[in-house]
This record gives C-alpha cells, sequence and structure tokens, in this order.
C-alpha cells in the first residue's frame, strides 16, 4: 500500500476575505454586515413597496381611503356623540386625522416588522445574512405609505382652511421617534414568531387595543392628570402629541413629560429587542 501525502495549507488571505457573514459574530462585525449588506436592503424595500400594490382593486388609494374613513367615525363617535373639544381653532377632523398619521404609520410597520421573518421564509432558512435588515427594510416601506397618507392631510387642510403652524417642518423628527419605536417593538414580535406562531394573533389585538389607549381620537388633554405619568408610559403617546404640536401649532401644547418618556421608553425596548433578536437570530434558519 502506497503512502499518500495530504498536504495541509493555511487559507489565502483572498479567502479570508470572502467570508463576510458568519454565525456567532461579536456585534462589532454585525454593524459591518449590515453596510456590506446595504444592498440588500435596498432590494428587499423596493421589492416590498412594489409587491404591496400588485395586483390590488384600489392600489395606493387603500393608503388614503382606511385613516379617511377612521378619521371620520373617529370624528362622529369622539366630538358629536362624546361632546370631546379640539384643540384650539384646529377643525377636529384636523386633529384626529393628524393622530392617525403617526398611528398609522407605526401599527403599518410593527406588523410589517413582525411577520417579516415568516413572510421572507425561504430566504431565511437558505442564505445567511444580518437578519435585521428584514424588520428595518419593512419600516422604510410603511415610511412610503405615510407620505402618500400625508398628501390626505394637505388636502384636508386646504378643503377646511387650516393654516399649520410653522414647527410642521419638525415632523421628520418625530416620524423618526416613530420609526424607532416601531423597529424596536418590531424586533421583539419578529423574533418570538418565528419561535411561537400564536404571536401573529397577539399582535392585531394589541393594535386594536392601543388605538383607543393611545390620544388617536381625542386629545391628551382629556387624560386626569392623576393618570398623565401613566399614560405617557405608551410611548406612542409623545410622538402623537408631538405631531399635534408641530401642525397644529400654539394650540396643541407639547407635553415634555410625555416627550421625554416616549424617548425613555422606546430607547429601551429598541436596546432590549436588538439585542434579543441579535441572540436569536442564529436559530431562525433551524426553527422557521
Amino acid at each position: 500500500m502506497s503512502n499518500t501525502l495530504i498536504e495541509q495549507r493555511s487559507p489565502s488571505p483572498s479567502a479570508l476575505d470572502e467570508i463576510l457573514v458568519e454565525p456567532g459574530r461579536g456585534i462589532r462585525n454585525y454593524w459591518g454586515d449590515l453596510w456590506r449588506y446595504r444592498e440588500l436592503f435596498y432590494l428587499l424595500a423596493w421589492r416590498d413597496l412594489t409587491v404591496r400594490y400588485k395586483q390590488t382593486v384600489i392600489g395606493i388609494a387603500w393608503t388614503v381611503i382606511q385613516p379617511f374613513l377612521t378619521m371620520v367615525v373617529f370624528t362622529v363617535v369622539f366630538n358629536r356623540l362624546a361632546h370631546l373639544q379640539s384643540e384650539g381653532s384646529a377643525p377636529y377632523p384636523i386633529l384626529v386625522y393628524v393622530g392617525l398619521l403617526p398611528w398609522t404609520f407605526f401599527t403599518t410597520a410593527l406588523g410589517a416588522a413582525s411577520n417579516s421573518m415568516i413572510v421572507n421564509a425561504n430566504m431565511v432558512s437558505k442564505v445567511f445574512f444580518p437578519r435585521l435588515i428584514l424588520p428595518a427594510s419593512a419600516v422604510i416601506v410603511a415610511v412610503a405609505d405615510f407620505v402618500v397618507a400625508f398628501g390626505l392631510l394637505i388636502v384636508l387642510m386646504v378643503v377646511l382652511r387650516f393654516v399649520p403652524s410653522v414647527r410642521i417642518v419638525t415632523v421628520p423628527l418625530f416620524l423618526l421617534l416613530g420609526a424607532f419605536t416601531a423597529l424596536g417593538s418590531g424586533l421583539w414580535f419578529a423574533a418570538l414568531n418565528v419561535k411561537y406562531r400564536d404571536f401573529k394573533y397577539v399582535i392585531p389585538f394589541m393594535i386594536m387595543i392601543g388605538t383607543y389607549v393611545s390620544p388617536v381620537g381625542f386629545s391628551s388633554s382629556v387624560i386626569p392628570q392623576k393618570w398623565q405619568l401613566l399614560y405617557s408610559l405608551n410611548p406612542m403617546v409623545g410622538v402623537i402629541d408631538g405631531f399635534r404640536w408641530a401642525i397644529i401649532g400654539g394650540n396643541a401644547p407639547l407635553s415634555w413629560l410625555h416627550l421625554g418618556m416616549s424617548l425613555l421608553v422606546s430607547s429601551v425596548l429598541f436596546a432590549i429587542g436588538l439585542r434579543y433578536f441579535y441572540v436569536t437570530e442564529r436559530t431562525f434558519a433551524d426553527v422557521i
């Protein structure tokens, strides 16, 4: 029997350079991997945006029709029946729609981010890449919906002859806070959705409850002072109040308690959600 000589060679530097992402890498490398896969992020966001309105009856108009009909219902229930008043000279439909804008954005982004792993199960199980790209791209799609819905607000202000505050230029800041809140919560649910599919039923229920405990159809001023701190634990309170402060103007004062608690709770949600997502994402391909 002849002896076989096995030659062992160390991998060349060029071969090492080809390994961009591998499970279990440190958090520093993880952020670098996200940057290297930025083109995948853009492609997924564009794909989700085009698929959302493909082969639909009314297409992108649904983005406007849904909040408009909700505004009509809330105006009848809270203003006509419950006799709640608007803030200053702002018409009640404007008050409601300005609250619906960030809330609809939040619920759309949260729902899409939470289901992003399940919707892309084939991709997750076959190819390794930073999974954070999927919920993050889902939030970007919700931003596009927000821009379309904001166009209806401009139409409403023209029809109702309402002039917005000059502070309307700060709207992107509060939109960013809403996206931050949605992504932090979405990371939690996206990870839990992979292991426990029952969470897809929990999320719509939580959104339904949140619609009535958030200042969507009413002003935060109707909440008694003794409940304000507990009320401000809802991170969307600060976001919605911020939108009204920016658009309605001086008639809608900004509560620093609500804004501060919104920043604090959103930051905690994002930090813990990101950590949980990062730790569990290495098992997604096996579980999903």
